[in-house]
């Protein structure tokens, strides 16, 4: 008998799973996925005949719907949305009105604080290749995002604030870093992730460290792997630690996309990806320390399966 290489999306049991993830999480080890809204969890998270309309699947209905159903088996989702816009009060109201009030939530914080220059994508417009004139603005975020958010709170594990790839010398980034999150407001945890392979050292980790603020231990293209990062001498900075797979080093995130496509099934498993997990979660159980753990799908092709798979 030949067993197949990969995870079986129709033999998926997230009974099983959801009760382990509550058992972890009743240790304080959230573990949950980037983002929820992908049809190619069907069969396999979420319940193809929730969202049929007139007997047909219905994509808006599935969107609207489908977070209530991602809670059933996740007790923490990370949401990407949120880096690219401020979203309105209404919409904050209807997020958080859709799944029940147990799904902690991690959010990203928009870029308009956290990109120095835009980049040069046809998104954005004029603005693209300019300064930005509200890079760390501590006043914009907290009017736009974070007062918006006060009445969410206690469902908000943590806010990130990703900085992308950038030529700035690490004495310059921490010198505007540093005072922006003394200027933050206590009432949520923050977390940092940063794309500089370069910036991981003793003045970067000492910055977070100082005000309690976790370092992001990222799985990029241009990070070092997971294992390798977490070993990083004073990388973890805070009372809690948040880890996010999201891509192979190595792998660009378009190609990551055009391989890894539709996330129905596990196409590239990560063995030693998945190992340093599963020793962080040992590691942080012991230390008796909180974890928020995200998967993306295009770590190894489907997120549900890389989570079953270290769990365990």
């Amino acid at each position: 008998m030949t067993l197949p290489l990969f995870d079986n999306p129709s033999a998926f049991d997230r009974t099983t799973l959801a009760g382990r993830l509550r058992t972890l999480a009743a240790e304080n080890i959230w573990i949950g996925t980037s983002s929820w809204k992908y049809p190619g969890w069907l069969d396999q998270i979420y319940s193809r005949d929730r969202y049929l309309t007139r007997g047909r699947f219905s994509q808006k209905r599935f969107e609207a719907d489908c977070l209530a159903e991602y809670a059933e088996t996740f007790p923490i989702v990370c949401g990407d949305f949120s880096f690219y816009q401020f979203p309105t009060p209404e919409f904050w109201q209807r997020l958080f009105g859709s799944a029940p009030g147990g799904l902690r939530f991690a959010l990203k914080v928009p870029e308009e604080v956290t990109a120095e220059v835009f980049p040069k994508h046809p998104r954005y417009g004029p603005r693209a290749g300019m300064l930005n004139e509200s890079f760390l603005n501590a006043d914009a975020l907290a009017a736009l995002f974070l007062e918006l958010l006060e009445p969410y709170r206690d469902r908000i594990a943590t806010l990130i604030f990703e900085f992308g790839a950038r030529s700035t010398p690490l004495r310059e980034f921490l010198g505007k870093l540093g005072p922006f999150l003394d200027a933050l407001p206590g009432s949520f945890r923050y977390a940092v992730e940063i794309r500089n392979r370069a910036y991981l050292g003793t003045p970067y980790f000492d910055c977070l460290r100082a005000r309690n603020v976790a370092h992001v231990f990222n799985a990029w293209t241009k990070m070092p792997p997971l294992a390798e990062h977490i070993a990083i001498p004073g990388a973890f900075t805070a009372d809690f630690t948040v880890v996010r797979a999201l891509l192979r080093e190595g792998r660009a995130y378009e190609r990551a996309v055009e391989q890894l496509s539709p996330y129905d099934h596990v196409k590239d498993e990560n063995a030693e990806g998945r190992e340093a997990m599963r020793a962080l979660i040992r590691r942080m159980r012991e230390e008796r320390r909180a974890a928020l753990i995200f998967v993306n799908n295009r770590f190894e092709g489907n997120a549900p399966a890389t989570i079953q798979a270290i769990a365990g």
